[in-house]
């Protein structure tokens, strides 16, 4: 069992559940989060002043699966779809999980 871990941009968050929804995959966990990558931040221009933006909002989806082929075919989804070209894109984080308890019926 994997857990696919995305930071992307909030932008695209629709289109990457649409995404994932039409391939199958409907249980997510998502977070509004804040961070910041290589580029440190961006900086804005607001009434002639320059101004520092350190953290930069961002949406973090949470993704477990069972089967290695799943992980590669859900992260693809997610790349394909959350790619702008530009930086500031976002991560993808896999991490393998020992076990899963459905607390409802402690089923593992």
């Amino acid at each position: 069992m994997k857990k696919v871990e995305a930071i992307i941009r909030p932008e695209r968050f629709e289109q990457v559940k649409k995404a994932l929804e039409e391939a199958g995959y409907t249980a997510m966990t998502v977070y509004e989060v804040r961070g910041r990558g290589e580029q440190r931040g961006i900086e804005l221009q607001y009434r002639g002043a320059t101004i520092r933006v350190d953290l930069i909002p961002k949406v973090k989806i949470e993704i477990v699966l069972e089967s290695d082929e799943d992980v590669e075919r859900v992260v693809r989804i997610i790349a394909e779809n959350a790619r702008t070209g530009r930086p500031g894109d976002g991560r993808i984080f896999i991490i393998p999980v020992e076990r899963s308890i459905r607390i409802r019926t402690l089923e593992l």
